[in-house]
């Protein structure tokens, strides 16, 4: 498949994979509200050791990750292949 043809099935898929993007983003943030405390101001206050640890992966380049995070950063990449092997099963 050509260059030009795999822009313009991607750009079918646009809104596709937006909406994952969403549903992922939606779910970490479930996930990370899960973990913290609101304030009576409606401030949300997550643990100092979350933060750390969310620090910590936010500055390590992905080969630097434990084998456990590079799975859970897999997870997320499998959401959206089922959609990418339909895309190009169709080709």
């Amino acid at each position: 498949m050509n260059r030009e043809r795999v822009d313009e099935l991607l750009g079918t898929l646009m809104e596709e994979l937006a909406t994952i993007e969403h549903e992922r983003w939606a779910d970490w943030q479930r996930f990370v509200h899960s973990q913290g405390q609101v304030q009576q101001n409606g401030d949300l206050v997550i643990p100092s050791e979350l933060v750390a640890k969310w620090t910590r992966q936010i500055q390590t380049s992905y080969s630097a990750l434990s084998e456990a995070e590079k799975e859970s950063d897999r997870e997320q990449v499998r959401r959206y292949l089922p959609l990418l092997v339909d895309a190009l099963s169709k080709e």
